[in-house]
């Protein structure tokens, strides 16, 4: 399993991934789009994927910069900015590159980790990296904002999450084929905090045939004050915590989003 959490290692995740119901739905990209256009100046997508966020943010009229480790979902990301305008093509820049470490000459008003590829850091160390790229990045007082989930206690402990299920609506592809997406977890360390996932494709082509598709990755959970107290060794105030895209209170709901509004403070903890 790779670095970025499977996909770049499973290449057919890219090609489903815009058609997936629970994606398309997100309720996160008129959040990110808002944070955006009152950031006043460039944006940094850190993950950006397939360009679910992106674009519609350079559709807003802002500069964005987009990197992803995954050959794949960049090329889908190119093959959307197709069918965009002129105008908004030449807002955006992709590069391919690894979150942990990375060197660019733009500085951002604002950095956002849509939809968890954060948590496919697996340790603190490349955490910490990631998180001090990111700061050397942002203009002063810029503001960056982390966006995992809040770990769920039945779903950390509960045996039915280990076996297969959670079938979600079925989706059908451009060129006909009917697929429906299941989970499981595979195994927890709860030490480390690290759950082994999987999300299952049972794809019919339009011929009968069917197969299954298999994504495999591990993720790492982190709950509320760990993770702030890991931006403040970053170099990050936190501002605000909400539990949705609404701005609902970190305590408002449960287990609700971990989403953590923050801004880089003038110097680093050494």
């Amino acid at each position: 399993m790779d670095e970025s959490g499977g996909y770049t290692e499973y290449q057919f995740v890219a090609e489903l991934y815009d058609h997936v119901g629970p994606y398309r739905s997100r309720e996160d990209v008129s959040f990110y789009v808002d944070m955006a256009i009152a950031s006043k100046g460039k944006v940094l997508e850190v993950g950006c994927g397939t360009g679910r966020v992106l674009i519609p943010i350079a559709r807003a009229g802002i500069d964005i910069t987009g990197l992803d480790l995954s050959p794949a979902m960049l090329d889908i990301c190119r093959t959307k900015l197709l069918d965009e305008t002129e105008e908004v093509r030449t807002r955006i820049k992709l590069l391919h590159t690894d979150m942990r470490d990375f060197m660019l000459e733009d500085r951002f008003s604002l950095a956002i980790i849509p939809f968890r590829p954060f948590q496919h850091l697996l340790t603190v160390e490349d955490q910490l990296s990631c998180l001090g790229s990111i700061w050397r990045h942002l203009i002063d007082e810029g503001v960056f904002i982390l966006d995992i989930f809040n770990p769920s206690l039945p779903h950390l402990t509960e045996d039915s999450y280990l076996s297969e299920g959670g079938e979600e609506p079925e989706f059908q592809m451009p060129d006909g084929r009917v697929v429906v997406r299941r989970h499981q977890t595979i195994s927890r360390d709860l030490f480390n905090q690290i759950n082994d996932n999987e999300l299952i494709y049972y794809v019919t082509h339009p011929d009968g045939t069917e197969e299954r598709l298999v994504h495999r990755f591990k993720m790492r959970y982190l709950f509320r004050f760990e993770a702030e107290h890991l931006l403040a060794r970053a170099g990050y105030e936190v501002i605000d915590v909400f539990a949705d895209y609404d701005r609902s209170l970190h305590e408002s709901k449960y287990p609700g989003e971990l989403i953590i509004v923050a801004r880089k403070m003038s110097t680093r903890p050494s």
